[in-house]
């Protein structure tokens, strides 16, 4: 029982100070570009964008996050393309991040629901969804303005963190007929349907 105890404290001490870790790698990238503008980059706001979509607690959890973010949602909404970041020589290799317009092929299960003129179409509750891949595997999904402007859902797919994964990893071009199975179990179970 001891040992068991001082592992997870272990892992805790570890957890935080990756997290300490990672707000003052932000702290510090932000600081720099607002601070020294003269050491700022043409994509430096791409790479502030990938950075606070990377972070599980969601994109917005810390307050120099919330200028980049706002900006990319307000930049989205018009249509504009997802910024880019230029890594550099030997940079982040395998590190991008996309938008993906959400639709009924292309969406959470939960956030499906029947509407259109008739409530015969399905649609998708999100606008959009920004996959964040890290070392060529995806790291984070972030639904945005998900049932609300300006909300978001953040998935943490990182096995390997000491965080631990938030999500079971899914193929979001299933959920419409996964969807629809779950309502017709769902009617089936309530002696729905006709016969």
């Amino acid at each position: 029982m001891r040992r068991c105890s001082v592992r997870d404290r272990l892992i805790r001490l570890r957890a935080c100070r990756a997290l300490r870790w990672r707000r003052v790698a932000l702290a510090i990238y932000l600081g720099a570009s607002v601070f020294m503008p003269g050491l700022a980059h043409a994509d430096d706001w791409g790479c502030q964008v990938i950075l606070c979509l990377s972070n599980p607690g969601g994109p917005e959890q810390y307050g120099e996050c919330v200028p980049p973010i706002e900006k990319l949602w307000n930049a989205l909404r018009h249509g504009d393309p997802f910024p880019t970041c230029n890594f550099g020589v030997g940079g982040s290799q395998g590190t991008s991040a996309s938008n993906t317009d959400a639709s009924a092929a292309y969406c959470r299960e939960d956030l499906i629901y029947w509407g259109g003129p008739e409530q015969g179409e399905l649609l998708c509750g999100a606008r959009g969804a920004i996959n964040v891949d890290i070392n060529g595997q995806l790291y984070t999904r972030v639904w945005w303005d998900a049932n609300a402007e300006d909300r978001t859902i953040t998935e943490f797919y990182d096995a390997g963190s000491t965080q631990g994964s938030t999500q079971a990893p899914y193929d979001p071009t299933q959920a419409a007929r996964e969807f629809i199975e779950r309502v017709d179990r769902e009617e089936g179970d309530n002696g729905g349907g006709g016969g």
